[in-house]
């Protein structure tokens, strides 16, 4: 008998939401404490660069954080290198890549230890896969099906960026855009629901990012057409400094796998390298925020600008190609602000139509875009950061044009390339609904199926079960499911129970069910999970049919076969029961009696 509670474990609407609202919960936390804690490990480094020379306190500082940070993800989860976006578009398409509660532990302190050892990376890319490594847990924890564990991975995604950007419009784009296209209503309320509430716990325990709302409270943007040519400029340029940046991403990864070190030694030599670097140029550079003014005020010269985003681009390049866990959001608005900076005094000095800052803010949204390929993203998570309704018409342009180059020069996102690298390729086609990733329980079952009704009597039953080789019987009131009957409740209570009782009193209520249009997939982890020889199939909370092992069987065969026409519910029900002998009480053969022999023409 199946034990009634285990049918509230099978995910519903209502768990989906009440697990997205924990996900969100936890993965604001997890972002305010990784923000929190970089900040408290790196005023320890700023402070032994006012101590000590800061040719020496710099480099230390890379290299000994560096080494702790590579012996942590070596030795307890690798998986845990780069941004984590890689991985988790690996885990969504079903690839064996770890996503648990270690995995999120150790992104989480080696990302602390590898920006406050002042690596010029973003710690969103972090939140995203700690929160994505956070939902799979949960899924763990919760008994629940293969497809509903990527829905949640991808809200815990959602929430991790949200909470990384208080932009919980923008993470939901970056779900569909380039995590998980295959839209659900579940799938989106998850994502929204989660999203929300990463944003609104990290915007309450101050684990925000740039805080643009409140720096840029006076100023208001504007828009002229005669900057149009301008801010196309601006979309080819940080579409092809985009497209360089990702191939440098890639070489610079190549590089150092030729090196043929360990991965502690990989980040210990791109900390030292970078601290090097950074303690000869102006202190804005030493605390891994120098472009924080430009950002903010844009009152910082073209000389300084052009210095920046050199610095920026190549140290980034030298730490992410080293497998330190860190992200490229934060260094693309770096990036983009910094040739948007440059676009807009240059128009300021030929035009005096627009103001720099203007330029700095659009070319954000156009270096993220080019580089991570979500233009819809870029331009949602910019406009949510500055809620400035004129920025929306330059972001647009800027945005989509730089995706177009980039894509042009490149095709595919950087993410994709870089789990192409490990050896995983996503499919390129979508996946077609007549083969068997893409049936439905509907495909499949046997729509006629032989029911009793609740109100016959044990005798009926047991009658019943004596004249049918099945073993089981759904039980239906008024055409609903009310449960199940098999043979082992018949001879645990015939002798106990009068004949008239009703079939009610000795039946499994609430029985386990797939509804008409979940997933092959989700049909068969059901059947596996419980143990289970059927499973009915509910419309409406109406019996429509039924699944055995046989039917999915009989939908394998014809797909090996090439008879896709023939996939989809047969008109003849196919149970069976199998009945064998011993070869020696046999005379050497194997008899298997079944209930429909048509069902299986070759044994």
């Amino acid at each position: 008998m199946i034990n009634p509670i285990t049918q509230w474990l099978i995910p519903k609407r209502s768990l989906a939401l009440a697990e997205a609202c924990l996900i969100g919960f936890v993965s604001g936390l997890s972002a305010v404490l990784l923000k929190h804690s970089i900040g408290w490990l790196g005023r320890w480094r700023l402070q032994a660069a006012l101590i000590l020379p800061p040719s020496f306190a710099l480099p230390a500082f890379g290299l000994c954080l560096g080494l702790l940070c590579g012996f942590l993800i070596e030795f307890l989860a690798s998986e845990a290198t780069g941004s984590g976006v890689p991985q988790i578009k690996g885990a969504l398409a079903r690839f064996p890549i770890a996503m648990n509660l270690r995995v999120a532990v150790v992104k989480l302190v080696s990302t602390i230890l590898s920006l406050a050892a002042g690596m010029t990376m973003g710690r969103q890319g972090p939140t995203v896969h700690i929160g994505a490594a956070l939902a799979a847990q949960l899924t763990r924890w919760v008994p629940t099906s293969p497809d509903h564990r990527r829905q949640m991975i991808a809200a815990g995604a959602g929430a991790g960026l949200a909470a990384g950007f208080n932009a919980p419009l923008a993470s939901v784009a970056f779900i569909f855009e380039e995590l998980l296209p295959d839209l659900s209503s579940i799938t989106l309320g998850s994502a929204i629901l989660a999203s929300f509430i990463g944003a609104v716990v990290s915007r309450l325990l101050g684990g925000g990012t740039l805080d643009l709302n409140r720096e840029l409270s006076n100023f208001s943007s504007t828009f002229s057409a005669l900057e149009i040519p301008f801010y196309l400029l601006l979309g080819v340029l940080a579409g092809l400094l985009a497209a360089l940046f990702n191939q440098g991403i890639l070489s610079s990864l190549n590089f150092y796998d030729r090196l043929k070190l360990r991965l502690p030694l990989r980040i210990g030599i791109a900390g030292m390298l970078g601290g090097c670097i950074v303690a000869l140029l102006p202190d804005q550079f030493h605390n891994n925020s120098g472009l924080r003014e430009l950002l903010l005020t844009g009152d910082i010269g073209w000389e300084f600008t052009c210095l920046a985003f050199v610095v920026y681009f190549l140290l980034t390049i030298i730490a992410y190609g080293s497998g330190a866990p860190g992200g490229l959001f934060h260094p693309s608005l770096v990036l983009g602000s910094a040739l948007g900076y440059l676009v807009g005094i240059g128009e300021y000095h030929l035009l005096g139509l627009g103001y720099p800052i203007t330029y700095a803010l659009a070319g954000m949204g156009a270096f993220f875009s080019a580089v991570s390929k979500v233009p819809i993203t870029a331009i949602v998570i910019v406009f949510e950061m500055t809620t400035d309704f004129n920025l929306v018409l330059p972001l647009m342009i800027t945005c989509v044009v730089s995706y177009l180059v980039a894509d042009q020069l490149a095709k595919g996102s950087l993410y994709q390339r870089l789990l192409e690298r490990k050896g995983y390729s996503l499919p390129k086609v979508k996946v077609d609904k007549r083969t068997l990733a893409g049936l439905k329980a509907s495909d499949i079952m046997q729509r006629r199926v032989e029911t009793l009704g609740s109100q016959m009597t044990l005798d009926q039953a047991i009658q019943t079960f004596s004249n049918s080789s099945h073993r089981g019987f759904p039980v239906v009131a008024q055409g609903k499911l009310v449960g199940i009957i098999t043979q082992e409740d018949i001879a645990k209570n015939r002798d106990r129970l009068p004949g008239n009782t009703p079939i009610k009193e000795v039946m499994t209520p609430q029985p386990i069910t797939v509804r008409h249009n979940d997933t092959l997939s989700h049909v068969l982890y059901i059947l596996n999970r419980y143990h289970l020889n059927r499973l009915p199939v509910l419309e409406n909370r109406k019996l429509v049919g039924i699944i055995t092992f046989s039917d999915i069987i009989r939908a394998e065969a014809n797909q090996l076969s090439g008879e896709k026409e023939q996939l989809g519910p047969s008109p003849d029900p196919s149970y069976g029961v199998y009945y064998t002998r011993a070869p020696a009480t046999g005379s050497g053969r194997m008899l298997v009696p079944l209930a429909n022999p048509q069902s299986a023409p070759v044994l």
